[in-house]
């Protein structure tokens, strides 16, 4: 959550954000509670989604540390045991 809730948040100019604002309120026909609930539907949307990637990737860096293959430059495979 942003620090101070009175101050839009560094990654977004205020400009950016009332062109979106602008954009929810006229799709909602001028209804202000609309549009905020639609935004709001949206932001959880994008939220959900990117929480699913981030577990993903996750998932796959895991994977691959145990595998010993984690695909960085300089990274040597580990021998399996039966062929140590």
């Amino acid at each position: 959550m942003h620090a101070d809730p009175d101050e839009a948040p560094v990654e977004m100019c205020l400009r950016e954000a009332e062109t979106i604002a602008l954009a929810y309120l006229r799709a909602a026909r001028g209804d202000a509670w609309h549009a905020l609930v639609a935004a709001v539907a949206d932001a959880l949307v994008d939220l959900a989604e990117a929480e699913r990637c981030i577990a993903r990737q996750g998932q796959l860096i895991s994977r691959g540390y145990a595998r010993g293959r984690t695909g960085a430059p300089g990274t040597a495979r580990l021998p399996r045991p039966e062929q140590a």
